[in-house]
């Protein structure tokens, strides 16, 4: 049983680290969908050209069924999808063009054997997505411990916390997340901000809004 797990996190190791070369690789060579603001909605086109501009890495994180796929669904325009979601076990990726730069997400699976390689893909982000499932508080503490561990490996590194799922008839309020996860513990100078959404790919669109989210990721980088 044991050289079974270890074979299981080799091999979620090797999958995350093809994900990342994937998604270097694509970004370099194929067209992107690209996500354009226009007035007061959002459209989505394909890009014709392949423009100079500044590109910036925002890392998704968060333990495994905390809706970082469906997050993610939402910023790309996927549209909502019912039934249920197996959590990611490697990766997922879109790029978001805005008039300032590109947002290049990349979501890293949230199971316990790909954790441990979290720290590794600090050194080249810009901005941390960390999103918590709300109405999952028996996983709370989890989820504080993970949070913290990814801090004190980067103290300059602005982060953003999701909770998400706030439409769930058990989902802890915001004020009760901030104190579930010792946010008040950070330090002052630290750019941490703490957003809330809920549940499905529309999810974010129904609380704080793509835009607000947009303009935060945008003063971040």
């Amino acid at each position: 049983m044991v050289v079974l797990r270890h074979i299981s996190v080799a091999f979620s190791a090797a999958m995350a680290a093809v994900g990342t070369a994937l998604f270097i690789a694509i970004n370099v060579f194929y067209k992107r969908r690209v996500w354009t603001p226009e007035s007061n909605y959002c459209t989505f086109r394909e890009e014709e050209e392949e423009e100079e501009r500044s590109e910036r890495q925002v890392l998704v994180l968060g333990l495994d069924g905390a809706g970082k796929s469906s997050f993610l669904q939402g910023l790309s325009g996927a549209g909502h999808r019912t039934g249920c979601r197996k959590p990611t076990r490697g990766f997922n990726f879109i790029s978001l063009h805005t008039p300032a730069c590109q947002l290049d997400f990349l979501e890293i699976g949230g199971g316990e054997d790909l954790r441990m390689y979290w720290v590794d893909y600090l050194r080249k982000t810009h901005i941390l997505v960390y999103v918590v499932d709300s109405s999952d508080r028996g996983r709370l503490p989890e989820a504080k411990d993970e949070l913290h561990r990814l801090l004190k490996a980067d103290a300059d590194l602005p982060v953003v916390v999701l909770g998400n799922k706030q439409d769930k008839p058990d989902a802890v309020s915001v004020p009760e997340l901030r104190e579930a996860l010792s946010l008040s513990s950070v330090a002052d100078q630290r750019k941490l901000f703490l957003l809330e959404a809920q549940s499905g790919s529309d999810g974010l669109s129904r609380t704080c809004g793509l835009q607000k989210f947009q303009d935060l990721l945008l003063t971040l980088v």
